[in-house]
């Protein structure tokens, strides 16, 4: 598998490959990529960012606070997307804590 660390700047291209058991990464001038392209090849995880409706039917940005796993990112949106939040909501408050035991909270990164 290849694929580009984002821990840093530096964006090294990783090679990670299961070799008798054991995930290897190499490309990383990193502990930071080594780290990253095991979690990455093993149990890959994203931040989710997306848009929740407002009681008015405006539309506000908004992330969760931690990643959550890459195969529950769609039950993720699809929670968010029943969600309708206060009008008089500002950016960084918590709209949802702990989504779907994944410990993550929606929080609340700009309006429109």
């Amino acid at each position: 598998m290849n694929t580009i660390c984002i821990m840093c700047p530096m964006g090294c291209p990783l090679t990670i490959e299961e070799i008798n058991g054991e995930v290897v990464v190499s490309g990383n001038t990193c502990k930071r990529g080594e780290i990253y392209g095991k979690e990455e090849y093993t149990h890959p995880k994203r931040c989710v960012t997306t848009l929740v409706e407002m009681k008015s039917g405006g539309v506000a940005s908004c992330k969760t606070s931690t990643t959550v796993p890459k195969e529950r990112i769609f039950d993720v949106v699809n929670f968010i997307g029943k969600l309708r939040v206060p009008d008089d909501v500002k950016i960084g408050d918590v709209v949802a804590k702990n989504v779907l035991g994944l410990g993550a909270d929606v929080v609340i990164t700009g309006r429109k």
